[in-house]
This record gives C-alpha cells, sequence and structure tokens, in this order.
C-alpha cells in the first residue's frame, strides 16, 4: 500500500556528451541553459525521471566515495513536497520504515558560482549535522550526493516550523508558560550548538521546527561554521530580519550573531508577529544597520 503514495528514490544515470560553443553564444547559452533547467526543477515530472531507475545497481556507490552517512537508497521512498527554496525542495518521506524528511538540493551545471557555493553548503551541513547529538538539534540520518541532486535526510517534524504555528496565532496570545517552553528549547539547542563550536548564522522561526509533542528543534545548517573557522569572515550570512548589525556591515563577528537572533525569535514568541512587520528585508536590515550603536 506504501507504493501508492510514496516513489521509491533511484538515481537515473544521465550520460552527457560536451558540445563546442563559439565564445560569442557562450553567454547566451549558459543563460538560456539555466532557465531550461530552473523550468525543468520546477516540474514534479523531471524530478520523476531524476530519481527513477531500472537498475539500482548502477548507482552503487564506490568504496573510495562511500562515507558512513552516505544513504541506502534502495530503502528510501519519496511522499509529497512540503516547502521549498530557490535551489531546493523538502519532501516528506519514509527511510528503513521511519518517517522522515528528505532535502533535495538541484545543482545547477552552468554556473559556476551558485553549483560550488551549494555544493560548499551541503558538504558544511553533513559535515556539522552527523556530528551533533542533542534532544533540540534536528536529527541527521543520512545524506547523498548524485549530481544534479544531493539530498540530506533527517528525522520528520510533524508541526512544521515555528513560524507556520506562530503565523496561526492572534498577536501576544501565547501564554508565558508556552512562550518560555519554546524558548527554553530553542536556548537549550543553541548552547550545545555553541558548545560544540559551531555558529548557526541563520536563527530565525523558519529554521526552528516542532514535533508532536511541541517541542522544538533547531534545524537547517547550510550557512553554519565553526567558530575557528568563520570568525574573521565578513558578510551576510543569514536572513536580514534575523540578521546581527554586524553581520549587515559586514564587519567581523562571533557566536553573539546567534544571540542577537535569538532575541529577535523571542520578540516572535510574544508578540506571535514578523519581525519589522510592514518593511521589506533590505529596509530591516538598513534600520537595524543605522539604528544600532556600538
Amino acid at each position: 500500500m506504501a507504493t501508492s503514495c510514496f516513489n521509491a528514490f533511484r538515481l537515473r544515470k544521465s550520460k552527457s556528451k560536451r558540445v563546442s560553443v563559439p565564445s560569442s553564444s557562450k553567454s547566451q547559452l549558459n543563460s538560456d541553459m539555466e532557465n531550461l533547467e530552473k523550468k525543468r526543477f520546477d516540474s514534479l515530472e523531471s524530478w520523476s525521471m531524476i530519481l527513477d531507475s531500472e537498475n539500482v545497481e548502477t548507482w552503487e556507490v564506490s568504496k573510495e566515495d562511500q562515507e558512513e552517512w552516505t544513504a541506502d537508497l534502495s530503502q528510501l521512498f519519496i511522499g509529497n513536497k512540503f516547502a521549498s527554496g530557490a535551489h531546493s525542495r523538502i519532501y516528506r518521506g519514509i527511510y528503513k520504515q521511519r518517517a522522515v524528511a528528505v532535502k533535495m538540493v538541484r545543482i545547477p551545471n552552468q554556473i559556476e558560482e551558485t553549483r560550488a557555493k551549494l555544493e560548499q553548503q551541503f558538504k558544511s551541513e553533513v559535515a556539522l549535522l552527523s556530528r551533533l547529538f542533542h534532544p533540540n538539534i534536528v536529527q541527521f540520518i543520512a545524506a547523498c550526493k548524485k549530481p544534479p541532486v544531493y539530498c540530506i535526510i533527517t528525522e520528520y517534524m510533524s508541526q512544521g516550523t515555528l513560524r507556520m504555528y506562530l503565523n496561526k496565532k492572534e498577536p501576544y496570545s501565547l501564554s508565558t508558560e508556552t512562550v518560555l517552553r519554546l524558548a527554553l528549547d530553542i536556548s537549550r539547542g543553541m548552547e550545545y550548538l555553541h558548545s560544540q563550536g559551531v555558529i548557526h548564522r541563520d536563527l530565525k522561526s523558519n529554521n526552528l521546527l516542532l514535533n508532536d509533542d511541541m517541542r522544538v528543534k533547531v534545524a537547517d545548517f547550510g550557512t553554519s561554521c565553526l567558530e575557528t573557522q568563520c570568525r574573521e569572515t565578513k558578510g551576510n550570512m543569514g536572513t536580514y530580519r534575523w540578521m546581527a548589525p554586524e553581520m549587515i556591515k559586514e564587519k567581523p563577528y562571533t557566536r553573539k550573531v546567534d544571540v542577537y537572533s535569538f532575541g529577535i525569535v523571542l520578540w516572535e514568541l510574544t508578540t506571535a508577529l514578523l519581525p519589522f512587520q510592514g518593511m521589506t528585508p533590505v529596509q530591516a536590515a538598513f534600520a537595524v544597520a543605522e539604528k544600532v550603536s556600538y
């Protein structure tokens, strides 16, 4: 019966040949190819083609590429999509008879900068998640990388994001007990994360997930980094409405950027409102950068 609502995850190997293109046409061709890839990515049928295979054996991972976290694709089944981003989709699935969330990332072939960035985010997220174990951190299960699709498998959080939960509430309607319970879950997860030397860099209500018991777990580590490796990093790696002023101003930062973001989340819990409501993300960033003094 499960096969009626879930499609087995299979990766089909594609054969491609290099085509010689005049230099004057390369720019236009790259643009056309990227648009075509986006259209294919938006088509559910194209995913079925990529993920289907008549011969699973052809996609067995070589021992040199085998990682301890590599997914057994024969045990993975994909269900309905419940979230999406510019380059990713998140599906409900079943892995080894367990309900999971499957984040699938499309790696574009034509734009080198985007491809490198997404590959680095995938490697970073898997490297961090695979060594984090805490009740308030979403549990990593497995991953696989088979261009043009990479996937990360985590536990399924049935109640969605904290932002989804707050959107259903009237402003200032959460009880003090509820606010404290949710806030403590987040703070425990973040305390553990910092104890492991990790800066999240994109802490926000959309990256906080709720399970059946309405417990919160921190998720989405695509832009996270080890503090020792990103201490001198500059740039705005988060989301403007939750971003600390030093990141907006592209100054060096520490784990304190997560503390700032946590403060914004606390405000969300208290009000149930979107931060800087009525402003665009850029307007919110400008307001923070110009009005916060050091």
